[in-house]
Order: C-alpha cells, then structure tokens, then sequence
C-alpha cells in the first residue's frame, strides 16, 4: 500500500525490548484539505534507518504494510490490534516543481531536425 502525504512528527527511537526498537511517523494526509488526516506508521529494527533523511515538513510517499493482530487477555477476552508497517519512504514532488513542457512540433518553429 502507499499514501501520499506531508511528515507532520518523527518520534524518537523506542527501545522496547532489548531484541526489539522502533520509531513512529507520523503523516498528514489532507484528500480533503479541510479536514486533514494524521496516520501513524512505524519502522523496526533495521528499518529504523529508512527514517535518518527524513524531517518534518518533508512531502513523502510512504509504503507501508497492514498488519493486524489478535491478543487474548487472562479472561479469555480477545482484542484485535492493527498497525502500518513502514518499508520505503521516498520524497514526493511539490506543486512547486517545474515540468518541463514538450516542444509543440506544430508551431512552425525551426527546432533543428534533420526531418
């Protein structure tokens, strides 16, 4: 899966366990700009590097992973846990990036073709 969005927080490092760290990311994604969205993703172990050149403000295009969980507590009662796994982050081009437009073949323009 991949979202496209603006870096809106970068946590610290959180040690968990000592085979287990991770760091939490957090996207704004605005399909409606009115009435953004913040969707938390995190990166583990090895993957926390994926987040050294990222900073807040940075548009980015996350992919991610849906992974879900059941955990059933001492009662027998079970709960159901979902989270955004983190695999590439790549920056996103601005409204501000220039493109560049193609020749317009039939304007008449001399462009130099040898045909």
């Amino acid at each position: 899966m991949e979202l496209k969005g603006k870096i809106h927080e970068i946590s610290a490092e959180i040690v968990v366990s000592e085979k287990f760290k991770k760091k939490e990311i957090i996207i704004e994604y605005a399909e409606n700009p009115t009435y953004p969205e913040y969707i938390k993703m995190e990166v583990a172990n090895d993957r926390i590097n994926i987040l050294d050149n990222c900073k807040v403000g940075d548009n980015v295009e996350a992919f991610f992973n849906l992974r879900g969980r059941a955990w059933t507590d001492k009662t027998g009662k079970t709960s159901y846990f979902n989270s955004l796994v983190l695999w590439r982050i790549t920056e996103s081009g601005t409204n501000n990036t220039p493109v560049m437009q193609p020749a317009d073949v039939d304007s008449g323009e001399d462009l130099g073709l040898p045909f």
